[in-house]
């Protein structure tokens, strides 16, 4: 290559062997070289220049740099005005330009790539030439390309931002610590995540230890040394950071450690993450798994996992606790009468009084509902210990619960039934201790409520009992061992009006079992219901083959029903399918409620009864005098007849005939019949009929027999 002068030049020829020199070091220069006169215009360039410029050497002599062919930009991609270009800085300023990046349109010519579509980047450095006397005459340019340099500058610039923007997106906050020197770096959002402003505290390697929880300091150390001098490279540990308030941050710090070839550690980096609002959920997540939200206090699950650990602490110690199961009286009663609100209202209140009569080291928890349990630990070495130490937090508590409470329209004191139960470490067992407890609760209802009871293995042999006879019950149900028994209604004349079915239970094993052995336990379980209904079914099917018979079918038949029973909604409705099933005459059938029919839900009851009532069954009210509420309500019950309480029959005297000869009258203005029950003596038959009753049953008068035996006995077959 040898060098290309502007054909115009005056510049006097080179000598030959100046020119060969001259030739030969530009051939071999690492750069691009392009030499301009005064006006801009190349006048010299070597064969690199034309490469680099896509251009040949003949095509770049004589181009001005001031060419609209030639479009530079700047570092930032701008378009560069001619005035800016290397060249004309220095022709200008007659000062050299040196480490300046120039953007080229991408090659085209010789010396391009394939498919080139990027800028080329040059890095340029101008230089003035002048003549002996310091006059300029022109410049030099000497040009790189940079381009892979440029363009990883730019890769590492966009992996700067795009890192930037993650970090700024992200709540995490960097931070780094090289261990050779010292120098540590805490990034704007470390200081924020601790409510500091960047500088604001001393920054040293101990900045993080002086802000550090001292509960955490030891084993945060100890797990520090171990990494520094064992092999992991990752890692990660949760601390607490002091805040600028003042109270601490949960922090979740990991990162990296480098090392050296030797495996020493030379650098930590990492970032750091603000736990707050992870234990927030967390505790939240606790809280509704452990405790009750209506009060506050433990659950039941917190309650089963803690006296497990207390038994195993007094099966080591020996000393003896006590367990408490608390349970408020009538509280459905209030919920159903003056409405949830005010009966979470009051376990509130319960609850906060139940805090205050305990001490610190006492368990208290709510089981639901109503149900409370306080754990009492270390009450003494033995029961005649522990026992008055139980007794005395059990009156303590009877008196607190006791007390009027702050609820809108409650003018009755609310009171506790407390059933206690006392362990040592060989208790048989959390479900047993409960079950106790819960035994001696009830025993505590049954003596009269607003007391506490303690549990005895008669209770245990009692609720054994209890379970077996409400097995029994069911496999006799499944079995149709139940069967109906009547007992004759006459009326003064002695004429038979009526017939009321009674439940007999013929057990394969026991025989006959009176019902007084099996209609609590029916009526405490649930199994009255379909009890019930087969009574009902029998008495349908009773009243269908009583129809065709000339003395029978005149003969309503009384069939008692519980209030279980009316409630359920779909009673009305499968009474009047019985009656439809078996053919019998709704006007026949009279069903027969007792006074707790008035204790709830009323208004719903009424509506019930009044729907049976249009289908044509009548209703009468046993043991009518017996209760306390039935005058309020007796004009409301859509009633036909009363049957007065066998307490009044059985005392045939004056008091007896004033209350009894008034019950007939009410009944007289509500126009309803009176049936006198329990009569077994002449002297009570004639006081009940000069008292003005309608009708008489008890055992003068005729005894309740199975049914085939009643239709053989008063049937027409039988006047044959």
């Amino acid at each position: 290559m040898r060098l290309q002068f502007q054909r115009e030049s005056k510049a006097p020829p080179l000598p030959d062997d100046l020119r060969r020199r001259l030739d030969d070091v530009l051939e071999h220069f690492p750069s691009g070289v392009t030499v301009h006169d005064i006006d801009g215009c190349i006048v010299m360039a070597n064969h690199l220049a034309g490469k680099l410029l896509g251009r040949s050497e003949d095509e770049l002599i004589g181009m001005c740099a001031d060419s609209a062919g030639w479009h530079l930009t700047d570092e930032n991609c701008m378009p560069m005005a001619p005035e800016e270009y290397p060249v004309h800085q220095v022709l200008r300023t007659g000062n050299k330009v040196t480490g300046r990046v120039v953007g080229l349109p991408p090659r085209t010519g010789p010396g391009s790539g394939p498919g080139q579509r990027t800028p080329c980047w040059m890095i340029c450095n101008a230089y003035p030439e002048t003549d002996d006397d310091g006059k300029l005459r022109g410049a030099v340019v000497c040009f790189t390309d940079c381009t892979e340099l440029k363009e990883a500058q730019q890769r590492l610039l966009k992996s700067e931002e795009r890192l930037r923007l993650m970090l700024e997106g992200s709540s995490d906050a960097p931070w780094d610590w090289d261990l050779v020197s010292g120098e540590t770096y805490y990034s704007e959002r470390w200081w924020e995540m601790l409510g500091y402003r960047a500088g604001e505290l001393r920054l040293d390697r101990a900045t993080w230890r002086r802000l550090l929880h001292p509960q955490d300091l030891p084993h945060v150390t100890a797990f520090m040394a171990d990494l520094l001098v064992g092999g992991r490279s990752a890692y990660s540990i949760e601390l607490r950071l002091r805040h600028s308030d003042g109270h601490y941050v949960h922090v979740l710090t990991r990162g990296v450690v480098l090392r050296d070839a030797a495996g020493k550690a030379l650098r930590m980096s990492g970032t750091n993450t603000d736990l707050t609002e992870r234990k927030q959920s967390e505790r939240r997540i606790y809280e509704l798994a452990y405790f009750d939200p209506l009060t506050g206090l433990p659950n039941r699950r917190f309650l089963i996992e803690e006296l497990d650990k207390t038994l195993a602490r007094h099966s080591r110690s020996g000393q003896y606790g006590a367990l408490l199961f608390i349970d408020l009286d009538n509280f459905k009663l209030l919920n159903d009468t003056m409405g949830h609100d005010v009966g979470d209202m009051l376990l509130r209140q319960v609850a906060e009084r139940l805090r205050q009569a305990l001490r610190d080291s006492d368990q208290l928890a709510r089981l639901g509902g109503d149900e409370f349990v306080v754990v009492l630990e270390n009450l003494g070495a033995g029961t005649a210990e522990a026992t008055p130490h139980a007794d005395h937090v059990a009156r303590k508590i009877l008196a607190l619960l006791g007390q009027p409470y702050d609820l809108p329209g409650s003018p009755s004191p609310r009171t506790p039934s407390i059933g206690i139960t006392l362990f040592d470490g060989s208790a048989g067992g959390i479900d047993q201790l409960l079950r106790q407890a819960d035994l001696a609760m009830y025993r505590a209802k049954a003596d009269g409520r607003n007391t506490a009871r303690f549990f005895d293995p008669s209770m245990q042999a009692a609720a054994e009992r209890q379970a077996a006879l409400d097995k029994a019950l069911r496999d006799g149900l499944a079995q149709r061992e139940f069967v109906l028994y009547c007992q004759p209604q006459f009326d003064t004349e002695g004429r038979l009006i009526g017939a009321e079915a009674l439940a007999r239970w013929q057990h394969g094993e026991h025989g006959l079992v009176s019902p007084h052995e099996f209609i609590g336990q029916a009526e405490a379980s649930g199994l009255i219901i379909p009890l019930g209904q087969q009574m009902l079914e029998e008495s349908c099917r009773a009243l269908a083959r009583w129809s065709g018979d000339p003395l029978l079918g005149r003969v309503k038949l009384s069939v008692n029903i519980s209030v279980r029973q009316l409630r359920d909604p779909g009673f009305a409705a499968s009474v009047e399918a019985l009656l439809a099933a078996s053919g019998a005459s709704a006007d026949r059938l009279c069903l027969e409620l007792t006074e707790s029919v008035f204790a709830e839900n009323m208004q719903e009851l009424i509506e019930r009864m009044q729907a049976l009532r249009a289908q044509g069954i009548c209703f009468s009210l046993d043991d009518f005098g017996n209760g306390t509420s039935s005058l309020a309500y007796l004009m409301r019950f859509p009633l036909a007849s009363l049957k007065i309480d066998r307490s009044f029959v059985r005392d045939a005297g004056a008091n007896s005939a004033t209350i009894v000869e008034a019950i007939v009258a009410l009944a007289r203005k509500l126009k309803l019949e009176v049936v006198a029950e329990g009569v077994e003596h002449e002297d009570q038959r004639d006081f009940m009929v000069d008292c003005g009753c309608d009708a008489l049953q008890g055992y003068l008068l005729g005894r309740p027999v199975p049914l085939p035996e009643f239709e053989q006995l008063y049937g027409s077959g039988a006047r044959a």
